[in-house]
């Protein structure tokens, strides 16, 4: 047994739903390691309940997975997630889902490009920002979701340690790496924030405004 397995064996279940959706990510999509998962899935559930956030920002939607995560753990009255996904071919996979869950009703789906739908939100709307979009953008994105953060609030950011990747020098032409690099390097010196790398899955940032 992998300590991974053993994990996954000693966390609570990953709900029906979600293994389904999974087993759907993998059978009908090409970049099926993209879905969050088990553990991740947990843990980005339990992070929701510990903040007790009202408005959550996920960039990067995929086949809806995390955001069902979040919704789950959404604990206020009118709690919300607002999820920007921006391949329009996924929409109808990602609804389909939504509409199964007896928490789809706390999400509400964007299909277009993130950096044109985060200004349409008020600043200091949102307590958390889960970013999980195209890692060549990310430090684009974080500066986006900044002023739309309320003071204490967090961002969480996926595939920071990027496969181990970043300790390497990347190619030339591998911009995903470089843009992780970027987003590590200038988040390390941002005295806007507190930050720290948890060594999870892929690497998660958990970030909070000052």
């Amino acid at each position: 047994m992998t300590i991974d397995e053993y994990v996954k064996k000693h966390i609570d279940e990953e709900p029906a739903l979600l293994k389904q959706l999974k087993r759907d990510t993998h059978v009908k999509l090409l970049h099926p390691r993209m879905v969050s998962g088990h553990l991740q899935g947990r843990l980005l559930k339990m992070l929701v309940q510990m903040i007790c956030p009202l408005n959550v920002l996920e960039l990067g939607t995929y086949t809806g997975y995390s955001a069902l995560c979040m919704a789950e753990g959404l604990e206020q009255a009118g709690a919300m997630i607002h999820t920007v996904e921006i391949d329009d071919e996924m929409g109808d996979f990602i609804r389909n889902y939504f509409e199964k869950s007896e928490y789809g009703d706390r999400i509400r789906l964007y299909i277009g490009d993130a950096t044109e739908v985060i200004p349409s939100f008020d600043d200091a709307f949102f307590d958390l920002v889960f970013i999980d979009a195209d890692k060549r953008r990310y430090w684009d994105y974080f500066e986006s979701v900044l002023p739309k953060l309320r003071k204490g609030g967090f961002v969480i950011a996926d595939n920071t340690l990027w496969s181990e990747k970043i300790l390497e020098q990347p190619a030339s032409n591998d911009w995903q790496t470089k843009g992780v690099l970027e987003f590590n390097e200038k988040l390390k010196d941002d005295d806007r924030v507190e930050k720290v790398i948890l060594p999870i899955r892929d690497g998660l940032t958990l970030i909070r405004k000052k």
